[in-house]
């Protein structure tokens, strides 16, 4: 895969998983809404023109309540971010899939320390650790993790997200990941495992 895949990696993972308003994430939101970004964004600047757009759209709602809403609750949470909750039969935190990546990290040697107890398999934490073995030069694991950990289900998250997400920044952030995740697809090469979803 080329260069840019660590660098949208970590830049999508962030943004998905801290709040917008936080050290990791609030100067990427400010590139994203007030930079010129899409030139260093590997992919054609007529598919991210719209996309630029959107994500300076003003909107009523704070950034930081979207976020508290789409990822924290307290109610329903409209695209749960975690693998489990799409691949796991009674839809559960810390699933058989959840199991099943923490066995495959291990066979590889990867540690990975949550700061909260919450499941590894959160689409923000699995995008920062792809990116983090694209830097580490450790290729055939990050494809891996994409192939059988990551896009068996971040195709469904991704279409909820942005469908519920109700705000213009984080829609447009939702579309943002999809081209991405699409194109990193085209360009593996191992095939995407074939898993069956629940939601």
């Amino acid at each position: 895969m080329n260069e840019g895949f660590a660098f949208t990696a970590r830049v999508l993972g962030a943004l998905f998983y801290f709040a917008p308003d936080s050290e990791q994430a609030a100067p990427l939101v400010m590139a994203l809404t007030q930079g010129d970004w899409q030139q260093d964004w590997p992919l054609p600047p007529g598919q991210l023109a719209p996309i630029a757009d959107a994500l300076r759209q003003p909107s009523d709602e704070p950034l930081p309540d979207a976020w508290q809403r789409l990822f924290i609750g307290p109610w329903a949470l409209p695209a749960p971010p975690w693998g489990s909750v799409w691949l796991d039969r009674e839809s559960v935190l810390f699933g058989d899939s959840t199991l099943a990546l923490r066995q495959w990290m291990r066979a590889n040697g990867i540690a990975f320390e949550m700061a909260q107890n919450e499941p590894e398999d959160h689409f923000g934490t699995l995008l920062l650790l792809a990116a983090w073995l694209a830097e580490t030069g450790r290729d055939a694991e990050r494809d891996q993790l994409l192939a059988w950990h990551l896009l068996p289900w971040s195709t469904r998250f991704l279409a909820g997200f942005v469908e519920n997400a109700g705000h213009p920044f984080y829609r447009a952030l939702g579309q943002l990941a999809q081209l991405t995740l699409a194109d990193w697809q085209s360009t593996l090469l191992i095939p995407v495992a074939e898993k069956p979803l629940y939601r």
